[in-house]
């Protein structure tokens, strides 16, 4: 009982350790979108080009090159751009977190400075290229007349969801990751199945049904069909109880599991470093 008051105590100023340092995490996001770019000709501009290439690239691939039919009367090229807006944040706050402990070594041995925010700080740095991108399908919805709803700011309560998710993942995966250095290769196996085990370039309605549930298992199905939901056809996201349910059952036992990883393997960095 002793233990588990310990634990749970550890657990909470984990917690507590993020809100306090809240300013901090935002100097260093800021800090980290400045160091992407530095050295650049366009610096932070880099920010609005390299989202505006790919969707150009999506635009030419699949609507003028492969003629994509429309998914449910919306035009391919915004149905894939909604979906692939969030995961590509996703994947590269889980790809960074890996290697984040190790690249910030230096950070480890001052005992007074909180590792556990250097996720939070990743994904806090990804919200603003994320934010560009959200721009860029709003534009694309505008430019093929498609409407505007309030149901897009709905789609902040999903980054929130992937958030958590990727903090439990990014706290894991950081602080395995300096025990065996495998983890980061893993990492990117597993990106680039989930990627295509997500419903970003295929409809889910085109899987057969005695396999809807095996796919529901997926978290960012939840996710990416949050944010075709929001900015496409409008559907709040209490209308899926069962799925939501189940999308906050697992990411908070990831979101636990993951703080308690990174509490308990803290202590031993320094030596493995």
């Amino acid at each position: 009982m002793g233990r588990f008051r310990m634990l749970t105590r550890g657990f909470s100023g984990f917690l507590a350790t993020l809100v306090k340092r809240r300013y901090l995490i935002f100097e260093m996001a800021k800090r980290e979108m400045m160091n992407q770019h530095l050295g650049s000709g366009l610096g932070f501009f880099w920010t609005f080009i390299n989202p505006a290439i790919m969707i150009l690239i999506l635009w030419f691939v699949f609507t003028v090159a492969f003629r994509n039919p429309p998914r449910h009367n919306v035009p391919f090229v915004i149905w894939l751009t909604a979906g692939m807006a969030i995961w590509n944040t996703f994947a590269e706050v889980v790809n960074g977190s890996s290697n984040i402990i190790i690249a910030n070594s230096h950070l480890v041995k001052k005992t007074v400075f909180p590792l556990s925010i250097l996720p939070v700080v990743k994904l806090a740095a990804s919200f603003i290229t994320h934010s560009i991108f959200l721009l860029l399908l709003m534009a694309l919805i505008f430019l093929y007349r498609l409407p505007a709803s309030l149901y897009w700011i709905q789609a902040l309560y999903y980054f929130f969801a992937m958030g958590v998710l990727v903090l439990g993942i990014g706290w894991t995966i950081s602080s395995v990751n300096l025990f065996s250095r495998d983890m980061g290769q893993v990492v990117g196996v597993a990106l680039q199945f989930g990627f295509w085990a997500t419903p970003i370039f295929w409809d889910p309605d085109l899987v057969p049904a005695r396999y809807q549930a095996v796919l529901r298992l997926n978290p960012m199905l939840y996710i990416v069909q949050g944010y075709r939901e929001s900015f496409i056809y409008f559907v709040p996201f209490w209308s899926h109880p069962g799925l939501t349910l189940y999308y906050w059952s697992f990411t908070g036992l990831v979101f636990v599991a993951g703080a308690f990883i990174f509490l308990r393997l803290r202590p031993h960095f320094a030596d493995v470093l």
